[in-house]
């Protein structure tokens, strides 16, 4: 089998929506794994009638994994996975017709790559388009995916990839952080290490952004975890450029190596911000927190002062 498509679903609002746009697909040798996170709505009527199709399975957690530990079923996807090749999908977001299809063209032109990546159209809640992933090159190393998700804040999400099944599951599989927050960075920079990866030009998948997702909540205890798998993502990489320093690397490899930590530094500091302050909230314990989670990233003392005056006149207010 070609590819395995999974979706960890947990929300019932689109999941038909998810499951219709794989059946859909141009290319027809796949399978869909669908794993319920033993969910409160009734997620099975809606699975059901498509069972009647072979390459459609249907699996029930009978503990919740949570948004928490959502990267732990994304696991038990991959463990249930047949296809030489894995896309992981949100119960929410929608296969365009062709994804399979170009995803296979891409494989065939560059079958020793253990990961590829499809463009992406982002929607609302009604569907409608909101924007467009940029375009990438059509191969790239590792060094260059990453130094571009920093240095143009590059949009990316785990249903964009494609990863070869077996080397997913031989590296461990998707790389788990807290609500997963940066997990499809590093599992995507990971695969990309040693070969690369490669990108199709073409739209093949539809990303539903919407005031629901963790990524849009304010929650304090959200945000601390944010903020925890942030720095994490962090250490992460900088192991990661520590180790690739020591390779063999192309001159062009070797000059996004060279001037790589300032669009770093940059991008986590401004993926940080927004949870702080979030966080903080107007209590002065949490900034001392934040002030010792961050301090070994250099962050500048003004921004901690700014959070500071925030914080009294967040107090003040109430």
């Amino acid at each position: 089998m070609r590819f395995s498509v999974t979706i960890p679903a947990y929300k019932s609002q689109f999941l038909r929506e998810a499951i219709e746009s794989v059946i859909c697909q141009t290319f027809s040798d796949w399978e869909l794994v669908i794993v319920d996170d033993c969910s409160p709505e009734n997620l099975r009527s809606i699975a059901v009638p498509f069972l009647t199709d072979k390459r459609i399975s249907y699996y029930h957690n009978q503990k919740n994994c949570g948004a928490v530990n959502v990267v732990d079923n994304w696991n038990i996807c991959l463990s249930h996975c047949k296809g030489e090749y894995i896309i992981n999908m949100g119960d929410d977001d929608r296969l365009l017709p062709c994804c399979l299809e170009e995803y296979d063209k891409l494989i065939n032109k560059y079958p020793d790559l253990d990961v590829f990546h499809g463009r992406t159209e982002i929607i609302d809640d009604h569907g409608t388009l909101v924007t467009l992933q940029e375009p990438r090159p059509e191969w790239e190393s590792a060094m260059s995916l990453v130094w571009n998700r920093w240095a143009f804040r590059n949009k990316q999400f785990i249903g964009d990839f494609c990863y070869r099944t077996e080397h997913l599951k031989a590296s461990g599989g998707y790389h788990k952080l807290p609500l997963a927050w940066g997990a499809d960075d590093i599992s995507a920079a990971r695969a990309a290490k040693v070969k690369g990866i490669a990108n199709t030009a073409s739209f093949v998948f539809q990303y539903r952004s919407n005031r629901h997702t963790i990524t849009n909540s304010p929650a304090p205890k959200l945000s601390k975890l944010k903020i925890e798998a942030t720095i994490a993502q962090y250490h992460w990489f900088t192991s990661f450029l520590d180790e690739m320093s020591r390779e063999a690397l192309s001159e062009e490899d070797a000059k996004y190596l060279k001037t790589i930590a300032s669009p770093r530094n940059d991008f986590f500091r401004i993926a940080l911000a927004n949870d702080c302050t979030s966080y903080i909230a107007g209590i002065p314990s949490r900034l001392i927190w934040c002030y010792n989670q961050l301090r070994e990233m250099q962050y500048p003392k003004s921004v901690f002062f700014k959070w500071f005056l925030k914080s009294i006149a967040t107090i003040i207010s109430k």
